[in-house]
């Protein structure tokens, strides 16, 4: 009895001793991936991939609500819109002093501040023609001022949105113009850059009409020539409209990068790509801009214009789509106001790769501004 209960016993031990060869096998199989009877298969997978599923629709739908949103916030509140007509936020480059125009390169600039109205001060910069460089240099306010009643054309430039007049493609087109033989008259309007003020559109023609006026109180007989780019335009029409209607228009007028109307320039903007066929564009973004008295109307103001106008714009422009400037040049040209003047477009093949602020780059630029402003230039020195 004793053997056979001792048999029992190691029968019923067996398992934990060494496993039979075919048991093995067995083991190792399911060690290896085999899963047991009733278990459900990648049960963790799936969850990674539900869990993951979960947190890009959540984050779909929070995308989904801002672009939902965003609409009515600029509706209720319009300052939003006018802000980013302007972008006078944006300075750029950061960090350079205004009043030192020498440190971008401008050794015969100077720096000034005028007061268009009470509580509005603007910067101003004056670059002289290339060669009066050489007397310039250490020279004050009084010089400098004395110098626009010389013997040379002055062009006074209104600059786009966003950045400084010390803006980098700003200063280059300085240069090149200074190395032609104009005096340049720059300036930041009333809330850009170190000028003090709030920004509008009044606001900013009425900047530029105190900087004309102070430019013809020095300047003599010489010609005065206006230079809006971009944003400029806008400013660029509403005061040479301005000039015309009192009868003292400028010597000829020059808009690089226009465009017809603020409303057609929103509304092909990058900026609006991802909104233009929202469902009430018009209503929710143009409409805002409007009520807010930003109209900047150049395909009206182009019909009450008396002086040349040249017209520069590169194909591929795509702040500014070439298509607006060309659609200007057509509005422009038949009209009565510019029948005894000239009125030129100029476009820059997209080869080049001017965009919307490098016309500057261009080596036919000098040739392009002397046979359009020479006859002018011509008239007046004899």
């Amino acid at each position: 009895m004793r053997k056979r209960n001792e048999s029992v016993t190691l029968e019923h031990e067996r398992p934990a001793g060494p496993p039979e060869p075919g048991c093995s096998l067995r083991h190792s199989l399911r060690l290896a991936g085999a899963r047991p009877h009733g278990e459900p298969v990648m049960k963790r997978p799936l969850g990674r991939r539900y869990g993951l599923w979960f947190r890009l629709r959540k984050l779909l739908i929070w995308l989904l609500g801002v672009y939902i949103a965003i609409p009515f916030l600029v509706k209720i509140c319009p300052a939003i819109q006018v802000k980013l007509v302007f972008l006078n936020f944006v300075r750029v480059p950061y960090f350079i002093d205004l009043k030192r125009p020498q440190d971008q390169g401008l050794n015969h600039t100077y720096n000034y501040y005028l007061q268009p109205e009470e509580d509005v001060t603007i910067g101003v910069w004056h670059t002289v023609p290339a060669a009066l460089w050489k007397d310039a240099q250490s020279k004050g306010q009084p010089w400098y001022e004395d110098t626009l009643g010389s013997n040379y054309p002055v062009i006074l430039y209104l600059h786009g949105n966003a950045g400084t007049r010390g803006g980098d493609h700003r200063v280059e087109l300085y240069k090149v113009l200074s190395s032609l033989g104009y005096h340049v008259v720059t300036f930041d309007y009333r809330g850009w850059g170190d000028s003090v003020g709030t920004p509008s559109e009044r606001g900013m023609t009425y900047d530029a009409l105190h900087v004309f006026d102070w430019i013809k109180a020095r300047s003599g007989d010489n010609p005065v020539y206006i230079w809006g780019h971009s944003l400029g335009t806008g400013v660029a029409t509403n005061l040479v409209r301005r000039l015309c209607e009192r009868e003292t228009p400028p010597d000829a007028l020059i808009l690089e990068s226009p465009f017809t109307n603020i409303r057609e320039e929103a509304k092909s903007h990058p900026f609006s790509v991802i909104y233009r066929y929202f469902p009430g564009f018009d209503w929710f973004f143009l409409d805002t801009i409007t009520m807010s008295g930003i109209k900047f109307a150049n395909d009206e103001n182009v019909k009450y214009i008396s002086c040349s106008l040249l017209i520069l714009h590169a194909e591929d422009d795509p702040v500014v789509p070439f298509h607006l400037g060309k659609k200007l040049y057509n509005i422009a040209a038949p009209s009565r106001s510019f029948r005894d003047y000239k009125v030129q477009f100029v476009p820059f093949h997209r080869d080049l790769g001017y965009r919307h602020k490098y016309i500057y780059r261009s080596p036919e630029l000098p040739r392009i501004l002397r046979e359009f402003l020479g006859k002018s230039e011509h008239a007046h020195h004899h």
